[in-house]
């Protein structure tokens, strides 16, 4: 039973993602953070008949009107076991990515320090975009307060994982492989955004046994199906700007998946732990690889990876969810069974995944902690 902090939480994603986390048995307190309006969102969900104590937290104002980096921050981290991050803006005409960017950064930095200062040891997870690129960010942070344990960070890309059950779900059906979408499973790994997400389509399944027969002819490298069925998972997002008239993104699928990610976090840190190594409870998880990493597996996954010319420090993975976050890569030797197709995908991701951890990490080294202001 723990209190999880939503930071963002008066947002088109934050207030159904609060809204689902109040309905979950392993939230004893939900304390809601944002610029604004969160004592109202708060009032309105403490209406709902679930167990979970529900409070509302705003930036208290200086006699200068501007948000302090304390008071209600401080006030709905501290105690926390977990703390979501959905904060952030979208693209507005005019703004360019590297706009979109250094706002995204510069907030999630905020609420990393925060975290580093009043939750120490709690999971973090990232849904403010870029994910790529804002993760490291927040990793720098804790770093620099000492207090980084790649176990307990993640970025969270279960969006993408929910994406690719769904599409493949009506690929399957057209091809005469009537099947639900919750009995589809794909590992999609990489990061979160365009070709740097990689489903392994190879590698699906139905109800636990790999797609065969007509469903895997329509998987099959080479057919119209699989390289159509690939886009629209790498860019599932689009469609969803595109109906709403660009009015709005995903914001409850997205809604859904950060639930769905954080339930199996909490979950996994409520059973004990032989049990949770007898049967883990696994996901897909945008994680620090890199030198140090506690994630048991890390290390192989890197150096399959790894290349003369790229090397990388995050990447998107199935991982085994334990008491105390990541405990290990699911498959370490996932990377070595991917199609030609795949490995192709995988070589364009890491090239763009490389640029985007880049970019976090510049952003970090130019706007690192000012202790001497704490």
């Amino acid at each position: 039973m723990t209190k999880v902090v939503v930071a963002g939480a008066a947002g088109g994603i934050g207030q159904p993602l609060s809204l689902l986390l109040k309905l979950s048995p392993y939230v004893t307190e939900l304390a809601l953070y944002d610029v604004v309006n969160t004592p109202g969102v708060a009032a309105d969900l403490s209406h709902i008949s679930t167990a979970a104590a529900v409070t509302g937290h705003l930036p208290k104002k200086s006699a200068a009107d501007e948000p302090t980096s304390e008071d209600g921050l401080k006030e709905a981290f501290t105690g926390a076991g977990l703390v979501i991050v959905p904060a952030g803006v979208p693209r507005k005409p005019g703004m360019t990515r590297d706009d979109l960017f250094n706002v995204n950064a510069g907030i999630v930095r905020t609420i990393a320090d925060g975290v580093a200062r009043h939750a120490p040891t709690a999971f973090l997870l990232i849904i403010s975009n870029p994910v790529n690129s804002t993760v490291p960010v927040a990793v720098e942070v804790l770093r620099q307060y000492g207090v980084f344990d790649a176990r307990r960070v993640f970025g969270v890309t279960t969006l993408d994982v929910v994406r690719a059950a769904t599409f493949t779900s009506t690929v399957l059906s057209r091809a005469g492989e009537a099947t639900r979408p919750d009995d589809v499973a794909v590992p999609v790994v990489g990061g979160h955004s365009g070709e740097t997400i990689v489903p392994l389509l190879s590698q699906a399944t139905v109800r636990g046994a790999r797609v065969s027969g007509a469903g895997a002819k329509a998987l099959a490298p080479g057919t119209p199906e699989l390289a159509a069925l690939v886009k629209r998972i790498q860019f599932g997002g689009d469609e969803v700007v595109q109906a709403k008239n660009g009015g709005g993104s995903a914001t409850l699928s997205m809604a859904y998946a950060g639930y769905k990610f954080a339930e199996a976090v909490l979950r996994a840190a409520a059973v004990p732990q032989t049990a949770s190594a007898d049967a883990p409870i696994t996901a897909e998880t945008y994680v620090y690889i890199g030198p140090g990493s506690q994630v048991a597996g890390a290390a192989e996954v890197r150096a399959a990876l790894s290349s003369g010319e790229t090397s990388l420090d995050y990447f998107s993975v199935p991982v085994a969810l334990g008491p105390a976050g990541a405990s290990h890569v699911l498959d370490p030797a996932l990377l070595t069974r991917v199609s030609d197709y795949e490995r192709g995908l995988l070589q364009v991701a890491a090239k763009g995944l490389a640029a985007n951890i880049r970019k976090g990490l510049e952003f970090a080294a130019k706007n690192p902690v000012n202790f001497s202001k704490l």
